[in-house]
């Protein structure tokens, strides 16, 4: 009788649970959007911008997705993210993929694309929006190499054609008259095979630090290999440096060892102003340099942090809405130091540390708003 009365109520709780007004659950909007195929497909791509970002496993892949995150805004601006090979064949698809509005790529791929592929109008086809953190040449190799010279006729894996681990590691490698047997597969497999000795090192390039080296567990036989930085590399590269404290395992016993880095780029196509494509850039750069603060903080990549508005990007030509956002931008910073000097001169102490410091600047953010109306 119990167990027949403890069905009966279950019974009875079910129904009430399924008999609950489902109306009250609002679903979204753009699931609920209606009109013609037409009409919705129109919507679709109308302020959507495709870019893409390089490995899955990629710091730039990461820096792509973010600004999906923080720039997409309804029907009014969708970034797509794409998967790509890496940061050299970025350049490819910029140039010659259908649906690719922009790229994040390396200044030594844009060097490479007009001084070896000699592609044309290459300068006024592809511009860059801003400068990105530098990727550094990490070399992976077993304790026996102590350095690159020990990799001469060895096996090295690039990556995947495309990456930039094989435009930039080649490079190297060549500029030193160090000849190599190239290896082209995924770097996990790769991983496995230098732990096994069927390879003998792996080159990547990428924005330090990554999970993919700082996951090595001590004692595995694998560090990374010092690069000394030369004059050999001055004209398209800078000095990189890998810290004990971003990879605690792999630079057997040192501090710090050197490297060699490559600035990243964020390119796009330079459509006709007259070309809805060109639009499309248009606002997304409008919108990724209004909310540029907000990928500098929390949960986003710290390398944003890094990102200099202003920095330049040697033979290439920053792309005219971007110049005019800058220039925007450094007028209201201008007219931001005049205020503060205006705002200091009417305060008769000079704060002596930082919450003092904060406190002054919370004041004069007051007194700006204040003084604008």
């Amino acid at each position: 009788m119990r167990s027949r009365c403890a069905v009966a109520f279950f019974v009875g709780l079910a129904a009430i649970v399924f008999s609950v007004d489902l109306s009250a659950q609002v679903i979204p909007k753009s699931i609920q959007q209606g009109g013609t195929d037409a009409e919705l497909r129109e919507k679709k791509n109308a302020w959507t911008v495709g870019i893409v970002g390089g490995l899955l496993s990629g710091t730039y892949m990461r820096f792509v997705d973010e600004m999906a995150t923080v720039l997409n805004n309804g029907d009014d601006l969708r970034i797509l993210p794409i998967v790509s090979y890496g940061a050299a064949s970025n350049l490819d698809d910029l140039l010659y993929l259908q649906g690719v509005d922009a790229a994040v790529t390396q200044s030594d791929v844009f060097e490479y694309f007009r001084t070896q592929r000699k592609t044309p109008n290459l300068e006024q086809r592809v511009q860059y929006v801003i400068r990105l953190p530098i990727s550094e040449l990490h070399i992976l190799a077993r304790d026996d190499v102590h350095s690159l010279e020990d990799l001469r006729g060895k096996k090295v894996n690039f990556g995947p054609a495309g990456t930039g681990a094989s435009l930039t590691g080649t490079i190297v490698f060549q500029r030193l008259g160090i000849n190599v047997d190239q290896v082209q597969i995924d770097q996990p497999s790769a991983l496995q095979k230098l732990r096994s000795g069927e390879i003998d090192a792996i080159a990547r390039v990428i924005p330090k630090p990554i999970d993919f080296f700082a996951r090595i567990p001590p004692n595995s036989g694998l560090h990374l290999v010092n690069i000394p930085f030369t004059k050999t590399f001055s004209d398209l590269y800078t000095l990189g440096q890998f810290t004990k404290a971003e990879y605690p395992n792999l630079l057997q016993g040192n501090d710090s060892i050197d490297t060699i880095a490559v600035p990243g780029v964020l390119a796009v196509y330079n459509w006709q102003k007259k070309q809805d494509r060109y639009r499309k850039v248009e606002r997304f750069v409008q919108y990724l340099f209004n909310r540029f603060d907000r990928l500098q903080q929390p949960p986003f990549h710290p390398k944003w942090r890094d990102v200099n508005l202003a920095a330049t990007v040697p033979g290439w030509t920053r792309f005219s809405v971007a110049q005019a956002m800058l220039d925007q931008l450094q007028t209201q910073q201008q007219q931001q130091r005049s205020d503060f000097q205006a705002f200091l001169s009417t305060r008769q102490t000079v704060p002596e540390n930082d919450a003092d410091r904060e406190a002054l600047f919370r004041q004069f953010l007051e007194w700006q708003a204040h003084a604008h109306h």
